[in-house]
């Protein structure tokens, strides 16, 4: 199976992006992998082993844009991203998230 970069306008983003990165994963530690031993970012390169770069919001809490909102992000707002760093990062990303979500106040329904 191979896989390939998205077809059409985005490709042409998809290339932008990865020109900016030089083809490797810009995470530098949000994934909650130390990548010090690497010069601080990750060593993932697109197309090296089974590393296929993706490009996604640059900040960890854009992640969590839906779809078609991280999809109208300009180029300058995303970065290369391997498959393990982004989803560990939307993963932390997530948590950080619910822990600074109020917890909802019962239903006054149910109070004596």
């Amino acid at each position: 199976m191979s896989r390939t970069p998205p077809l059409g306008d985005q490709r042409g983003l998809w290339q932008a992006v990865m020109a900016a990165a030089a083809g490797r994963c810009q995470c530098r530690g949000t994934c909650g992998r130390n990548h010090d031993k690497d010069g601080g970012r990750c060593p993932a390169a697109h197309g090296a082993g089974p590393a296929y770069l993706l490009a996604a919001p640059a900040e960890p809490a854009s992640l969590l844009l839906p779809p078609h909102k991280a999809a109208a992000l300009p180029k300058q707002a995303l970065a290369a991203w391997c498959p393990a760093c982004h989803d560990a990062t939307r993963r932390t990303a997530a948590k950080a998230r619910q822990a600074a979500t109020p917890a909802a106040e019962p239903d006054g329904l149910f109070d004596l």
